[in-house]
């Protein structure tokens, strides 16, 4: 058994961002982390040609801004390099292969037992502190929805998080499941690579670019929400005109408050509109069976596929672990409370990264939770 004063279950951006504020105030603290390295989802799990799709200075964690010279939109590699340097900066010394089974609060020493499997040496261990951090994030697990027919089909299916270029899929039929950015971009270096793509646009989308976006979060700071969505949306049909001929179609709430309310981000086009546009890729309504290679759609269509990849998103898996949450998850694993109230329950329970506002959002949960451990250990009244 291992005691410290604060644990804390992930070793993403939030968990890492967590432990950067906690150690520049000598409290101590526990990252379990159950892969083999820090940040696993942008070492293992992303795309080769992945970058942030927001500036560089609404990607920042606690205390370390980018460098100047540093590209406005962060590539995946040097965003991992960033998180290297952050890492050594702060003195952040994540354990691996450490898989959760269980977190419970035990009132008679009013402690977080948390109990792991290490998955390396083979046996349990046992962390407890007064402060528990859930910072294992929205993104648990790839989530595949249940398909008619899936299981019988011949070819390979993958979800977006082992997807790492289109190389292998070369003069192949690949069909893309999900329209959001990661979809949108799969798509796009499929496309790229020479495979015949085609994507299953389900619901309604906004797409913007990079620029646009950039702009409304200048705007944020000075213009409501409902004014930013009317400039952005102008913009966004300036830029691209009407996309329903093509099969996407906008929502009737605007991007910034979809964003806000809801977590839905807005599609950043990288240049796949342009494809769709120019019928490089093929859009398509939802799939209602398959069999064998051959998928059918809800308009009817039907052919065969090589492949199919599943951007469909993750889900929350911290319902698998955590008892006595006093309902700060609900039954999606994702917090109960709506932003900026979602981080905190009682007995010295938090939850960073779950805000649905990237690293921006991680940013604000670190210094929000480390502030509050802070003061409840009365060191420092101030916080950080």
């Amino acid at each position: 058994m291992e005691e410290v004063e604060v644990v804390i279950v992930g070793a993403g951006p939030a968990g890492l961002a967590t432990s950067a504020c906690l150690n520049r105030l000598n409290i101590s603290n526990a990252i379990l982390e159950r892969e083999d390295c820090y940040a696993s989802l942008w070492k293992s799990r992303t795309y080769d040609r992945l970058k942030l799709h927001l500036a560089k200075q609404f990607c920042e964690l606690p205390y370390m801004p980018f460098p100047k010279n540093a590209p406005t939109y962060i590539p995946r590699r040097e965003f991992v390099q960033y998180l290297d340097t952050y890492v050594s900066t702060f003195n952040i010394n994540p354990m691996y292969h450490r898989s959760v089974e269980t977190a419970f609060y035990n009132e008679n020493v009013e402690k977080w037992y948390v109990v792991v499997n290490n998955t390396r040496l083979g046996v349990k261990e046992t962390y407890y502190g007064k402060f528990l951090v859930v910072a294992s994030g929205e993104n648990g697990e790839g989530y595949v929805p249940e398909t008619k027919g899936l299981d019988t089909f011949n070819g390979e299916y993958i979800h977006s998080s082992k997807y790492e270029n289109g190389m292998k899929y070369r003069g192949k039929d690949v069909l893309v499941v999900g329209s959001g950015n990661s979809g949108m971009e799969i798509a796009y270096d499929l496309s790229n690579y020479g495979a015949n793509t085609f994507i299953v646009v389900r619901s309604p989308v906004h797409v913007l670019t990079k620029e646009i976006v950039f702009f409304g979060m200048v705007l944020s700071k000075y213009l409501p929400v409902k004014v930013i969505d009317g400039i952005v949306l102008i913009l966004g049909k300036l830029k691209f005109g009407n996309l329903s001929k093509y099969g996407i179609h906008k929502p009737t709430i605007g991007p910034f408050y979809l964003k806000e309310h809801e977590g839905q981000a807005p599609i950043i086009d990288v240049g796949t509109i342009e494809k769709i546009k120019s019928d490089e890729i093929k859009v398509l309504p939802s799939i209602t069976s398959i069999e064998g290679n051959e998928i059918r759609f809800e308009n009817g269509y039907l052919k065969s596929y090589d492949a199919i990849i599943f951007a469909t998103g993750y889900k929350s898996t911290v319902l698998k672990w955590l008892k006595d949450d006093n309902h700060l998850f609900n039954d999606n694993g994702m917090p109960n409370k709506s932003f900026p109230n979602h981080w905190k329950s009682e007995n010295g329970l938090y939850c960073a990264g779950f805000s649905r506002r990237g690293l921006f959002g991680i940013s604000h949960d670190a210094l929000k939770i480390t502030n509050d451990i802070n003061f409840s250990l009365g060191r420092n009244k101030k916080g950080i």
